[in-house]
């Protein structure tokens, strides 16, 4: 049994509470919040253990991993001490919202060979994978553009304050809305060079973004185009789409199906020919032993618990994966405000895993931490 203490008791972190709680492979050896009464009210009716303090929870509780699903700006601190204390950590996304940070924090977990996940749950979505597979297939041939689009009705009227309202905290619908699809890019795509023409807007809220539009210039001549806008009441719940554009075709996809169209479909995996073709997320998504909100929620943790039981440092979503699209968002920041900045790209190896890559790779995440640090600085002045 994996031992997992779970820190973070809102919306996302019950979720996690629940799944994890639930899975055949851990035991949960401690819940952690700071709000009394939940913890009161958990500790009754599920028997668990409960902290009022990090610090605590992993000094007492008998632990091999932690989940930590706090708020954005916490996550490098804790994370940090979960590594020095030798945890594996599982950690909500966005990972960091200094790139520099998240390189540091991801060195140091390949240094004590610990296992690293973060939460970004759409890379577990049966039609998004599918799309990964088609694209590493060489299906559309060469990758030429793509589009990623989220969008929903979170925030239709102005609010009071939380965490989520606040830009120095991770808040708003860059980090919460536009991550994932900016995930999902990075994925397909690889690493985010620059960006340009980035436009991060109000439409309710006072001190962040309700809207993120950039283009971006990424590895290969790849470009992409982010639309996200979270104050759109035509939606019922949040809806994400990616379009990919190759020399060979294009898939559009979204959490329901994927339609690929192929010139060619002797260059794509059995199942697909020359066309169109449809296949929907029902024939592509793996059955799971608990289901809370979406079977990917399931599927991201029970890779993470298999990882620990292997002790397999790579991962679909581990520390370093994160790492790239917490670059990607520190260029859009610093683009937004313009103050341009871009990814040493000319230290990079082909493969990105040399140490020359990973020295360039930090090179670029140290200017853009110091210009997004800077930017926050000035947001928390202001």
């Amino acid at each position: 049994m994996i031992r997992v203490g779970l820190v973070g008791l809102g919306k996302m972190g019950l979720s996690h509470v629940s799944i994890v709680n639930a899975h055949p492979d851990v035991q949960v050896t401690g819940i952690c919040d700071a709000t009394g009464y939940l913890l009161s009210v958990l500790g009754k009716y599920t028997g668990l253990p409960t902290y009022d303090d990090f610090d605590k929870m992993i000094a007492k509780a008998d632990l091999d991993a932690v989940v930590i699903a706090t708020p954005s700006a916490m996550h490098g601190p804790m994370v940090r001490k979960a590594l020095e204390a030798g945890l594996h950590v599982f950690c909500e996304k966005p990972f960091c919202l200094d790139p520099e940070e998240s390189e540091e924090l991801a060195a140091l977990a390949r240094s004590r060979g610990l296992v690293t996940q973060v939460g970004y749950h759409y890379r577990y979505v049966g039609a998004f994978a599918e799309v990964k597979r088609l694209v590493d297939a060489g299906a559309i041939g060469k990758v030429t553009h793509l589009l990623a689009e989220a969008y929903g009705p979170v925030v239709l009227k102005p609010q009071g304050s939380t965490w989520r309202t606040k830009k120095t905290l991770g808040g708003g619908s860059l980090y919460d809305y536009a991550a994932h699809p900016l995930n999902l890019v990075n994925w397909y795509a690889g690493e985010t060079r620059r960006a340009g023409g980035s436009v991060l807007k109000p439409v309710f809220s006072r001190e962040t973004d309700d809207e993120v539009f950039s283009t971006l210039f990424l590895d290969d001549d790849v470009t992409a185009q982010l639309s996200i806008n979270w104050s759109d009441e035509s939606q019922r719940k949040m809806s994400t789409k990616i379009t990919i554009w190759g020399t060979q075709g294009r898939i559009s996809a979204d959490r329901q199906e994927v339609q690929a169209y192929l010139r060619d479909g002797d260059l794509a995996p059995a199942g697909y020919t020359a066309g169109w073709n449809v296949k929907y997320t029902t024939e592509l998504t793996d059955e799971v032993w608990f289901y809370v909100r979406g079977e990917e929620y399931s599927a991201q943790v029970d890779a993470f618990v298999s990882r620990v039981e292997a002790g397999k440092l790579e991962g679909r979503n581990n520390f370093d994966a994160a790492a790239v699209t917490d670059r990607s968002i520190a260029l859009i920041v610093a683009d937004a405000a313009g103050t341009p900045t871009q990814v040493n790209a000319a230290a990079l190896s082909p493969s990105g895993a040399e140490p020359e890559g990973l020295a360039g790779v930090a090179a670029g995440a140290r200017t853009i931490g110091r210009s997004v640090r800077s930017l926050f600085r000035k947001a928390g002045r202001r």
